[in-house]
């Protein structure tokens, strides 16, 4: 992992959005990449969709310490998936206290980026982590937070792109019950 990845928390006035790289990682995924979670989506602190415009579905406590507790805090991109659905979208997550709102705890949200009718509260989110894209910051203003939270959706769509990472989406962490049968696979209970 780059040493940017386990750097402490930074100003926003340190690394303006509009100086960071275009596209983050090698060309194709590398360990410790990809990281696999599942958890349950539980209700945050109703910040991400109301005051910044751009909703997170915020991982269960034991899914964050379990599965991403050695993870440095910052932002990554990848892949996740609404279980009982079969589309695979991109994300980005932050992984950390976020200094801004001056959280007492550490926590995953995740926004998937596509928009959606309806929370999903209960449900599990199944996210490959697929590259780190920045340090935890803190920011000066609100504004600044939202633009770059923006800056990484756009880091994320073209890093994303790339075919290597690409064909994430076909891993088992996204089998759906249908892909089994439609495979000839069977399960038995």
């Amino acid at each position: 992992m780059s040493s940017a990845a386990t750097s402490n928390e930074t100003s926003s006035a340190d690394t303006p959005a509009q100086q960071r790289p275009p596209i983050v990682g090698p060309p194709s995924p590398q360990p410790p990449y990809p990281i696999l979670v599942s958890g349950s989506v539980v209700k945050g602190f109703g910040r991400g969709g109301k005051q910044l415009g751009i909703p997170t579905a915020n991982l269960a406590e034991d899914a964050v310490e379990r599965t991403l507790r050695d993870l440095p805090v910052g932002v990554y991109l990848g892949w996740a998936q609404i279980s009982g659905q079969r589309a695979v979208w991109p994300m980005v997550m932050s992984l950390g206290w976020n200094p801004y709102f001056q959280n007492e705890r550490r926590s995953g949200e995740v926004h998937v980026i596509h928009t959606f009718d309806e929370d999903f509260y209960g449900r599990t989110l199944n996210v490959a982590i697929l590259a780190y894209i920045r340090p935890e910051r803190n920011y000066e203003s609100l504004e600044a937070l939202v633009e770059d939270i923006r800056c990484d959706i756009e880091v994320a769509h073209r890093s994303l792109a790339r075919e290597a990472y690409q064909k994430v989406k076909q891993c088992d962490l996204f089998k759906t019950d249908d892909d089994a049968t439609s495979s000839g696979s069977t399960t038995t209970g």
